[in-house]
């Protein structure tokens, strides 16, 4: 499948690209290696669970405290996925190959790769269990285990996803599938969900959403597309000052949003949805795909273009088309957290949201998407965690207490187009949390560039090294350089 090439303009960022892309090249081939994948020991020192994002870094960080082999990781992939280049894949911009790397190159070389899956915690006794049976005790231990995709939560799914004009961008199996519906595109309803869960950046839902309607300009379709947003929740973006550079684009680009909406069932077959509307429980909304609504869905858009892009999508018909659906899933804890003394109410582990250290376990720590750090799910923000992680179990190495604090920073680059980005950062609060002296809620060529190239250069050969512990320190020289 050939990617869509965007156009941009300018030799300074035509070269800009080209250098970032040579870098990317060059990287792949000082790839990180791997002792032993058969765990040979019962106990270490530092053990991991997890080998995305937050448990590689973290194992390479440890590596340097207490030295490879007393590191362990325990995690059955085989390959290892940079998800957040996934929005690209899906809208055709990137090569769904570029993604992976196996993880036994990820893996720090000298510490331990336990292929296996963790199947039970006991905190209490300081030991886990894996599903091929194994006993393995720590002194240390740091949950990275991610979060759960549950497709099968919205009835029709994962099965839909066999039948074109579906995909979804967060899994290695159906982002392609969202190019391919993307490019078969004709004429009629374009519908993007959110659900009514935590998700890992959440702003991804609505990326694909900007893109999609990039790529019917470029192609000639935008007149025929009528392109919606159904989301659950009740804005569309928690931090005002994105929110509002959002809201601009999506009346410009005369993009529908409905807000609490809920994609309950898939009925692929029909290409039918059906979202459920949070503020009347019970109360359904079906979108499908026939002739005749086809013809409703340009009504509609003639409609909306006359009194307004405000104006809800059809909410007169009970029945609509979708000529392409993009589902993000529902998303929860691994099951084996949501029952384990880690974990809190709802599932999630229970950590201090300034150290990261267990609430109850002085010797646990969590990292990442499977916490319930009360910020938003991203590698950004993991790429901050590991740095403070890394100091708070250093001291408690030490018999001394963790005095770096975690802000909640966190950041999503909002793509808006092939060659454009929103770069929001921002903290516990919501507070906007800025690296660069400019204001970042601008859409920027630039910004699109470091998205699409610079952070996968930094993710692969930076902070899986334990090396990148988010923008802090640019932050602090732009801020020095300013005053």
């Amino acid at each position: 499948m050939t990617p869509l090439v965007s156009v941009v303009s300018g030799p300074r960022a035509r070269l800009f690209a080209c250098f970032l892309r040579l870098g990317t090249q060059q990287a792949s081939s000082l790839q990180l290696h791997t002792g032993a994948s058969l765990a040979a020991k019962n106990y270490y020192e530092v053990l991991v669970l997890g080998g995305g994002s937050g448990g590689i870094s973290m194992a390479a960080r440890m590596k340097r405290r207490v030295g490879a082999d007393n590191v362990a990781i325990v995690e059955p992939s085989e390959r290892h996925f940079y998800q957040p280049i996934w929005t690209l894949v899906g809208a055709g911009a990137k090569q769904l190959s570029s993604s992976f790397r196996p993880t036994v190159s990820v893996i720090p070389s000298g510490v331990e790769w336990i292929k296996a899956r963790v199947v039970e915690l006991n905190p209490d006794k300081n030991c886990i269990q894996t599903d091929n049976g194994k006993e393995i005790s720590y002194k240390y231990l740091i949950i990275a285990l991610g979060i759960q995709l549950d497709y099968e939560k919205i009835k029709g799914l994962p099965e839909g996803f066999d039948h074109p004009k579906i995909g979804s961008n967060y899994s290695v199996r159906t982002v392609e599938k969202t190019w391919k519906a993307l490019q078969d595109f004709e004429e009629g309803n374009a519908i993007f969900t959110f659900p009514n869960t935590p998700v890992k950046c959440a702003g991804a839902p609505q990326k694909i959403m900007y893109l999609s309607e990039a790529y019917f300009r470029k192609t000639g379709k935008r007149s025929k597309a009528n392109i919606i947003f159904n989301t659950s929740l009740g804005t569309i973006f928690g931090v005002k000052k994105y929110a509002d550079a959002l809201k601009e684009i999506i009346q410009e680009r005369n993009l529908a949003v409905n807000y609490k909406q809920n994609l309950i069932e898939v009925r692929a077959d029909k290409q039918e949805a059906v979202f459920e509307n949070l503020d009347k429980p019970g109360e359904t909304q079906v979108i499908s795909v026939s002739g005749q609504v086809k013809r409703s869905a340009e009504q509609c858009h003639r409609r909306r273009r006359h009194h307004g892009s405000h104006l809800p999508v059809c909410h007169h018909h009970v029945l609509q088309e979708y000529e392409m659906l993009h589902v993000t899933p529902p998303m929860s804890s691994p099951d084996v957290l949501k029952t384990s003394p880690v974990a809190d109410a709802a599932g999630w582990v229970d950590v201090d949201k300034e150290t990261l250290q267990h609430r109850r376990y002085p010797n646990v720590f969590g990292i990442g998407d499977c916490t319930n750090l009360p910020t938003s799910k991203t590698a950004a923000a993991v790429a901050a965690q590991s740095g403070i992680l890394d100091r708070t179990i250093s001291l408690i190495m030490k018999n001394q207490t963790p005095r770096k604090k975690y802000d909640g920073y966190t950041s999503c680059p909002l793509v808006t187009g092939y060659n454009r980005v929103i770069l929001a950062e921002f903290d516990y609060n919501g507070q906007p949390l800025e690296t660069f002296p400019f204001d970042q809620s601008k859409e920027r060529l630039t910004m699109y560039f470091m998205k699409a190239d610079m952070m996968p250069f930094l993710y692969w050969n930076m902070m899986l090294r334990g090396y990148w512990g988010g923008p802090a320190f640019l932050r602090k020289l732009f801020h020095l350089g300013m005053s």
